[in-house]
């Protein structure tokens, strides 16, 4: 046999030990297919994308099918109508397990007050999801949902959400309620005009070189820029593309609405001449009395984040000058929650809402903290800093000449990163009023306030975890130890530890005066059982060396005290009782936004 034939069977050989290594690998696959199995989360039970955007109705579809997914923890209820009269949804997660919601500290979640800040919703959603997907794989979160309940309000404004998704315009900050914002008695009868049909409302310029006031600028013709005194340039901005619908010689300037949602709450509200969009009076508008009526409903509400859209700041009171600075205790508080807040949002701030940005009257979480005692942040959630994050970026953009000095960076980002999906180009259109005109040299809505689609989950993600920090950190009391040592006779001392080792007080400092709150209640009760007298001491170790009373607790039922101010962050105290009687006391502490705890002790 010659070589090449032996070399011709040796690889017919190894080819059928090789196709029957295969048929035997197959023959031990299970009927169900190939099933290698490769390292991953776990598979989601609902499955939503956080790379794009939900408008009203997709949103609340989206909540309402992880309420059938969680029906034991997830409700979606309507706690009002719009003005167009959409829902207003408020979703609560709860583990009824472990007790009713109005018996924990509650976190209030709300966004999308403007309708043009849709990012805040889809965070809210994205928290919903999360809480759900992660109750019982990470103990954190799962000790959250037992512990806390969330209240969760994706948009105040269901009206100018949707419509910031139907119309061309991006201007739909407002709600619906009829304004008159250009002072003719019409109402909203000037709206944006989309001539071109692109979808998209652009500016508008007029070609007249060696005549206009504008030219284009010598580093990238999409910019237009002013001439100097004494020049002249070739192009005078129209301003917003559209036409003159009411014949009052300006365009589009009567839009939808026309006022500010966030002006019209129940604390230093003050009328349209001093803050404008105002409104006539507090809660005129139907969406803010239904949120005022729902944290009316539900006291417990220690902890709430309103979100915003633009600047990457975390805000907190208050919003003017003229109503003072929080009290001490209650600083501390926001101080530590806003820093670590800093640590979680690269590129936030974190700041006084009248120092910090402008003066505010009648604002959301002014009338939940000085109005509702609930210690409240708003975060404002996209920065343009976000766009070019490493040092070395940050330390090109001071180069004038670079490509991303601030001035360039949205252009380059949408050249480069986005590819161009998000400018709108000039071209040439036929104006009814002004001829031949150019339109375009415009962002989509979908920019400049909100994030790139693909940048959205880590800025859902990341206001999620402070929120979290924040909820994780409202108030929780807790009993400690608890002593029953016999004096004589039927005369004992009672010792009982009662702690908040959370960040938040049960009760804030600013509002303690005002009666907002009801004062926290330590009470007594036992059949057989008289309270001779009541004290606080440093601790029970302490005061059987050297017995010593930091407070007398001088009331007139002292089965039933009352702590107007409540019980600080991160505090300890032990309450000493002289007692007389026999049998079995219990000592509770209740708290509205703590929560409450108890010991039961035998008198014997």
């Amino acid at each position: 046999m010659n070589n090449r034939r032996k070399n011709t069977m040796k690889r017919t050989l190894m080819f059928t030990k090789g196709l029957l290594a295969v048929f035997v690998m197959l023959a031990l696959i299970p009927q169900g297919g190939l099933t290698q199995k490769f390292a991953s989360d776990p598979p989601f039970k609902v499955k939503i994308d956080f790379n794009r955007w939900h408008d009203t109705a997709e949103m609340y579809a989206d909540m309402r099918r992880m309420e059938q997914a969680w029906p034991k923890f997830v409700k979606v209820n309507v706690i009002g109508k719009s003005f167009e009269g959409r829902d207003i949804i408020a979703v609560t997660i709860n583990n009824p397990d472990t007790g009713p919601d109005l018996s924990k500290a509650a976190m209030l979640i709300e966004a999308n007050v403007h309708g043009n800040e849709i990012q805040g919703g889809e965070i809210c959603l994205y928290t919903v999801w999360y809480l759900m997907e992660n109750y019982g794989r990470l103990d954190q979160v799962t000790r959250l949902v037992n512990e806390r309940v969330f209240y969760i309000i994706p948009t105040i404004n269901p009206d100018g959400r949707q419509y910031f998704f139907e119309s061309p315009s991006s201007s739909a900050r407002s709600g619906h309620v009829p304004v008159d914002d250009d002072s003719d008695y019409q109402f909203d009868e000037d709206k944006p005009d989309d001539l071109n049909g692109n979808g998209v409302v652009e500016q508008m310029r007029k070609y007249l070189p060696g005549k206009g006031n504008y030219r284009l600028s010598a580093t990238d013709p999409r910019v237009m820029e002013a001439v100097p005194f004494g020049e002249k340039g070739d192009y005078i901005m129209l301003g917003s593309e559209g036409i003159d619908n009411d014949h009052d010689g300006r365009v589009d300037e009567d839009d939808a609405g026309g006022y500010d949602g966030n002006r019209n709450y129940p604390f230093d509200w003050q009328p349209n001449y001093i803050q404008s969009g105002a409104m006539d009076y507090p809660t005129q508008l139907p969406e803010a009395k239904a949120e005022v009526d729902f944290i009316f409903a539900h006291p417990n509400i220690a902890g709430a984040q309103s979100y915003h859209n633009n600047g990457g700041m975390i805000l907190r009171g208050p919003g003017a000058e003229a109503v003072g600075d929080y009290p001490a205790s209650d600083i501390r508080a926001y101080d530590e929650l806003g820093r670590t807040g800093e640590r979680i949002l690269p590129f936030y701030r974190y700041i006084v809402i009248w120092s910090g940005l402008y003066t505010v009257h009648g604002g959301f979480i002014d009338w939940t903290n000085d109005g509702m005692g609930i210690l409240s942040f708003s975060n404002e959630l996209w920065s343009g800093e976000q766009y070019f994050t490493s040092p070395e970026l940050k330390e090109q953009q001071k180069d004038p000449n670079s490509p991303i000095v601030p001035q360039k960076s949205r252009y380059f980002f949408n050249d480069k990163v986005e590819f161009g999906a998000q400018f709108m180009e000039w071209k040439k259109f036929n104006h009814p009023q002004f001829g031949e005109v150019e339109i375009g040299g415009t962002w989509r809505k979908f920019t400049s306030r909100v994030p790139p689609r693909f940048m959205n989950e880590e800025l859902c993600h990341r206001n999620m975890a402070f929120t979290l920090v924040q909820a994780a950190e409202m108030p929780m009391i807790r009993m400690g130890d608890a002593t029953a040592e016999k004096i004589g006779g039927d005369v004992y001392r009672l010792f009982v530890d009662i702690a908040n080792s959370k960040v938040a007080p049960t009760i804030l400092e600013r509002v303690a005066p005002n009666g907002v709150i009801r004062p926290d209640l330590l009470t007594l009760d036992g059949k057989n059982v008289e309270v001779i007298s009541a004290s606080w001491i440093g601790d029970e170790e302490t005061y059987k060396m050297k017995p010593t009373i930091t407070q007398f607790i001088d009331q007139k039922n002292l089965k039933r005290i009352m702590l107007r101010n409540g019980l600080a962050g991160k505090t300890a105290r032990t309450i000493m009782y002289i007692v007389k009687g026999s049998g079995e006391v219990t000592v509770k502490y209740d708290s509205v936004k703590g929560g409450s705890a108890g010991k039961t002790l035998k008198l014997q």
